[in-house]
């Protein structure tokens, strides 16, 4: 039997690494990514002020991975009702059972000259050119403008007004948000803290602001005014990758076709009450030891013939253990009933990261990556 992971992020790396030890050694496990490295995405923002961290946040899948096969292509087409994907080049796989990982990508919504002008930070490339852009910035005004105020947004201008402190740099980092609020699909209370902490960083921070278009220099905004900016950095939405554009929904059990389960970031998963849960590296690596069951589940009811009546499938209960949201060297962390701010949330900051590492087996990695949290 031949399963296939396309996608090697929060999702789809736990999930190869349960199916390693779930199905037996004669199943073929090909994890299908086109980076050669699993990147821990939530200390990316970290980049931007400390470039020693991309080694300690990228771990390459030939370290991580105990039987499964990586594959370094990039994926362009999904069909899993055929249980068909396309590879860059035009070749094609099958595969008797699938997951599809793929996470999200930027979402520029058409705007006029936003993804020409701005970086999004998505990437460890993302933040090394913020930082270079940024160092550009404060040759020139230091106007620094970050659109989007979700999570990635906060804590890439947490970093960006951090560094400016660091190299006493006169520069302001002004950040923007279309909604009456920022982080608007947060709790009230976390909400209030990150403002909190924002605002004691000298950020600007703009609401109802939503922006229209940019050019080289200027951001317009709905309201008819417009921003200059000497660097643009955009946090604005997410959207589905070329190859799962529409992020399609799936019930608890994350089956999207027969043999094809979406789960993570690339799917909008509906929980075993009915709720929407939230595109969030938590959920992504709470959602993968489902996926692991329900597939291994499937595969050895094939093995046996189809005999009988298919497995009763696992489902997904979201459970959301707390948030964390860093601001430069500050962290606001609800957790529970309990919001948690300074050296309490900073504590917890360090320890998620390291955590996870330990999870997929890079145990090494995760003494690094706490090495350079404590620097």
């Amino acid at each position: 039997m031949r399963v296939a992971v396309f996608g090697g992020g929060y999702a789809g790396l736990p999930l190869v690494r349960r199916l390693e030890r779930r199905l037996p050694a004669t199943d073929e496990i090909v994890l299908f990514d086109d980076s050669p490295t699993h990147t821990v995405r939530h200390e990316v923002h970290r980049v931007i002020r400390r470039p020693d961290m991309a080694e300690a946040i990228t771990i390459p899948f030939s370290e991580i991975l105990d039987g499964a096969r990586h594959r370094q292509q990039r994926v362009t087409d999904i069909d899993p009702e055929r249980q068909v994907a396309t590879l860059a080049g035009g070749e094609t796989v099958t595969y008797d059972a699938g997951a599809i990982t793929l996470g999200i990508e930027t979402a520029f919504y058409g705007l006029d000259g936003v993804r020409e002008h701005a970086t999004p930070l998505r990437t460890v490339d993302h933040a090394r050119q913020i930082r270079a852009d940024a160092f550009e910035a404060f040759e020139a005004d230091g106007r620094i403008v970050v659109g989007g105020a979700g999570l990635s947004g906060i804590q890439a201008a947490g970093e960006l007004a951090a560094l400016a402190r660091e190299e006493d740099a006169d520069a302001t980092v002004t950040l923007l948000e279309q909604a009456p609020k920022i982080a608007p699909s947060f709790p009230s209370d976390l909400r209030r803290g990150l403002r909190e902490e924002l605002t004691d960083r000298g950020i600007d921070i703009r609401t109802g602001a939503g922006v229209t278009r940019a050019d080289e220099a200027t951001i317009d905004l709905e309201d008819g005014s417009t921003v200059p900016y000497d660097q643009f950095v955009w946090t604005g939405g997410i959207t589905g990758t070329d190859a799962v554009p529409d992020r399609p929904s799936v019930p608890a059990t994350l089956r999207l076709s027969d043999r094809t389960v979406a789960l993570g970031d690339a799917a909008r998963v509906t929980d075993v009450d009915g709720r929407l849960a939230p595109a969030t590296a938590h959920t992504a690596i709470r959602q993968a030891p489902v996926a692991a069951e329900n597939l291994a589940a499937l595969l050895a009811f094939d093995r046996e013939g189809s005999r009988g009546f298919e497995p009763r499938l696992e489902r997904y209960d979201y459970d959301q253990l707390g948030w964390l949201v860093s601001v430069g060297d500050g962290a606001v962390a609800k957790v529970g009933p309990q919001l948690l701010r300074g050296p309490a949330a900073a504590a917890v900051k360090r320890s998620v990261g390291a955590g996870y590492l330990t999870t997929i087996g890079a145990v090494r990695d995760a003494v690094e990556l706490l090495g350079e949290e404590l620097n």
